[in-house]
């Protein structure tokens, strides 16, 4: 029988409210026809390097070099840098009823395969039940209604308001990493626009959909080509429309040459 009123349900009832904060919205169409040619030689030479690696590092890549803008939060009205680039990924849990997150800290310190088998490792582990954000996920659905929101915004207001407890990898504003990536094409949907969760920091919110063959003229020749959109909520206090598109434009060129993420 379903059961509206999950734990989860209870968590996002006292976490949102009816939008009022500006958000942008943003996608691109990426033509990854070189690109899964690229991932398919990695994954026959043994690395199990999947799109969300590839645009997981990426992104981190992208705006260590083009969009620093976007590595950066807010605290107590000031918007702060942080000391280094952290890649937040959803990934399903094991029954692949709910999703959880992973975090690859500092990842411009890898190469784009250390940076696979760092994300693979963590998400394994994530799986089993060990991850980092697992542990206390459903603390908040434990508390009674209506202290339940009122809890969450005091938290929301110590952590992310006054930006205590949030140097430490493992406080709030810091749990998610610096952005989010989402594979929403691994449950079947093309494309999407993902919350910016309130009691993170991130900046951006990035969704990776389905990957279809799709007619596209090139050289003024139709052909077949494996076509993917990807698209990203940013938070517009940090951020606005121009830098995303620098971002997109980065992501564009690494798409048609992945090699320079090897290096």
């Amino acid at each position: 029988m379903f059961n509206p009123d999950t734990d989860w349900r209870r968590v996002t009832a006292a976490i949102y409210k009816k939008p009022t904060d500006s958000k942008i919205f943003g996608s691109v169409e990426l033509d990854v026809t070189h690109l899964e040619e690229f991932l398919n030689k990695n994954r026959v030479n043994g690395t199990k390097l999947t799109f969300t690696h590839f645009f997981a590092f990426a992104i981190a890549m992208g705006i260590h070099t083009k969009v620093p803008q976007l590595n950066t939060f807010v605290r107590r009205g000031r918007i702060v840098s942080r000391p280094s680039i952290d890649v937040g990924v959803s990934v399903l849990n094991h029954d692949q009823t709910e999703m959880n997150a992973v975090v690859v800290r500092d990842a411009i310190n890898y190469n784009l395969h250390s940076f696979t088998h760092q994300l693979n490792e963590l998400i394994a582990q994530s799986k089993s039940g060990a991850g980092v954000n697992t542990k206390g996920k459903y603390l908040l659905a434990k508390v009674p209604w209506p202290f339940r929101n009122w809890f969450f915004r005091l938290v929301r207001f110590v952590t992310v308001g006054l930006g205590l407890f949030s140097s430490s990898p493992a406080g709030i504003t810091n749990r998610f990493g610096s952005f989010i990536l989402s594979n929403i094409g691994s449950v079947g949907l093309d494309v999407g626009y993902a919350a910016l969760l309130p009691a993170s920091n991130v900046s951006a919110v990035f969704t990776l959909g389905t990957v279809e063959t799709l007619p596209r003229y090139i050289n003024g020749q139709l052909t077949p080509r494996r076509i993917i959109k990807l698209a990203v909520t940013l938070d517009h206090r940090l951020v606005d429309g121009l830098h995303g598109g620098l971002l997109f434009r980065y992501l564009k060129q690494v798409v048609r040459n992945p090699d320079l993420l090897e290096k």
